[in-house]
């Protein structure tokens, strides 16, 4: 099911943690069904931290990339502090008000509310890409 209105045409990279709780789970989950609607493509956060030549190459390319953390230990940050590749569109999952916990059993409203969020985020990105006219005289 692809959102025929996403301004990113698919060409965000998605990168989530797959952490042990409940808020590690629904980032992946949510960058999942985010790449099946077309909004972009899921990578290995693993790859990028280990350092993979092809994962790094295509993070520093990305027109926008979503980084999923579930909670504020910020392994998915972590992985990016070190390997040269900018860290943009960073989305921490507790701080949109969802509590971490163990409970595997997704809750639909709160999956809803972090896809909310990360397109939101590619979407910001994208605006940023856009160059603003510059008035070239004093007439605008």
């Amino acid at each position: 099911m692809t959102k025929d209105n996403d301004a990113n045409n698919g060409n965000v990279m998605l990168l989530a943690c797959s952490g042990a709780s409940n808020v590690g789970q629904l980032a992946n989950q949510a960058a999942l069904e985010l790449t099946q609607e077309g909004l972009g493509n899921m990578s290995c956060l693993a790859g990028i931290g280990g350092k993979l030549a092809g994962f790094m190459k295509s993070a520093k390319e990305a027109p926008a990339l979503v980084v999923m953390d579930g909670c504020e230990v910020g392994c998915a940050k972590a992985i990016f502090a070190d390997t040269g590749v900018p860290l943009r569109g960073y989305l921490v999952l507790t701080e949109l008000g969802i509590i971490k916990n163990k409970d595997f059993n997704l809750k639909k409203d709160e999956l809803d509310q972090v896809k909310q969020a990360a397109r939101k985020m590619a979407d910001s990105q994208e605006r940023e890409a856009i160059p603003q006219a510059v008035s070239c005289c004093s007439c605008g």
